[in-house]
């Protein structure tokens, strides 16, 4: 997750069962890889952002969620390479249409987290 003020980045992409749906900038681990690196490696090549990643925010299964922050790099499209992103957006952690039963829990578990 990368949020700035009362915004997280989100991307609009084209999942394996053909739906549609907001999600964070992520993807798998490659072989030989940590998963702050493929972190890393999977915002850069779905946003352009290079980023920092600050803290762990869930993880389980072969599945990780990191609170980042950009630390260079500009926002890019590159449907020719990624093409199943089809839009990159700033959201706003209010817009409940964004928000679906994978992404709702982790929204939540980040607006807890910042409470403390």
């Amino acid at each position: 997750m990368i949020v700035q003020g009362n915004r997280v980045l989100m991307v609009k992409d084209r999942v394996d069962r053909g739906d549609i749906v907001w999600n964070f900038p992520g993807g798998s681990i490659e072989e030989d890889e940590s998963p702050e690196q493929a972190c890393i490696r999977e915002v850069k090549e779905e946003t352009g952002y290079d980023i920092k990643v600050l803290k762990l925010l869930r993880g389980g299964n072969g599945h990780y969620t990191y609170i980042a922050e950009i630390v260079g790099g500009e926002l890019v499209l590159d449907t020719e390479n990624e093409p199943t992103i089809i839009e990159i957006v700033w959201v706003d952690l209010r817009d409940e249409e964004k928000f679906d039963g994978i992404t709702t829990p982790v929204r939540d578990l980040y607006l807890a987290l910042e409470k403390q």
